[in-house]
C-alpha cells in the first residue's frame, strides 16, 4: 500500500523565452489553492494522507495547465479555482474522477 492515499502533482513548469508551460496559467497558485483547500476540508490529515506536491515538466504542455491524481494516474486540466474545488471534492474527497475535466 502506498503511504498517501492520494498523491497528486501539479506541473509548475516555467519554460525560458516565453514558452507557453503550466506557470504561465497561473499553476503555482492553483497548486498552493489545492493545498490550502484540502487542509481546509480535513483530508490532508494523517488519517486521509492526500498529499499536493508540485512537478517539473510533465510533457503535456499542449494540454495545460495540467495536474495527475495517484495511485489511479487520472490526468487533469484546470482553468480556475471553481476546477480545483470539483477536482479536490469529487476525485480527492469522495473517489469520484472528474470527466469533463480528465485528459
Amino acid at each position: 500500500m502506498s503511504y498517501f492515499h492520494k498523491h497528486v502533482f501539479f506541473c509548475t513548469n516555467q519554460r525560458a523565452d516565453g514558452e507557453d508551460c503550466c506557470n504561465n496559467h497561473g499553476a503555482r497558485k492553483m497548486r498552493d489553492y489545492a493545498k490550502d483547500k484540502v487542509k481546509e476540508l480535513g483530508i490532508s490529515t494523517n488519517k486521509n494522507r492526500i498529499r499536493i506536491n508540485s512537478a517539473g515538466c510533465m510533457d503535456r504542455c499542449d494540454e495545460g495547465p495540467v495536474m495527475v491524481v495517484y495511485p489511479e494516474g487520472v490526468w487533469y486540466t484546470y482553468v480556475d479555482k471553481s476546477d480545483i474545488d470539483e477536482i479536490v471534492e469529487e476525485h480527492l474527497k469522495n473517489g469520484r474522477v472528474v470527466e469533463r475535466l480528465k485528459i
